[in-house]
């Protein structure tokens, strides 16, 4: 599987974007899709997740209400609306796919969100 984002940029806060993820190759043994971020000095943390039965969504508190986690099936690209930014939202902001095979999780290459005050 081979995940590549698009999307990133610089935005005032209180601005909005919308990142992209298009998976390719294997995209059958995917079981979920998530967005992962990490700022400068802190540790990579999830910040939304959406399976690919149900469609179920998982967001973390600090995005919840702002953030908007979706997936197209047919084209294989999850999403992920980012309204009301603040600058704590700067990060590089990771596409992950979780699933069967090996290795069983694949990372993209990342994309720059800079939120500026």
């Amino acid at each position: 599987v081979q995940l590549v984002e698009s999307g990133g940029g610089l935005v005032q806060a209180g601005g909005s974007l919308r990142l992209s993820c298009a998976a390719s190759g294997s995209t059958f043994s995917i079981n979920a899709m998530g967005w992962y971020r990490q700022a400068p000095g802190k540790q990579r943390e999830s910040v939304a997740r959406i399976t690919s039965g149900s469609g179920s969504t998982f967001y973390a508190d600090s995005v919840k209400g702002r953030f908007t986690i979706s997936r197209d099936n047919a084209k294989n690209t999850m999403f992920l609306q980012m309204n009301s930014l603040k600058p704590e939202d700067t990060a590089v902001y990771y596409c992950k796919a979780v699933g069967s095979g090996d290795p069983g999780e694949w990372w993209g290459q990342g994309t720059q969100v800079t939120v500026s005050s």
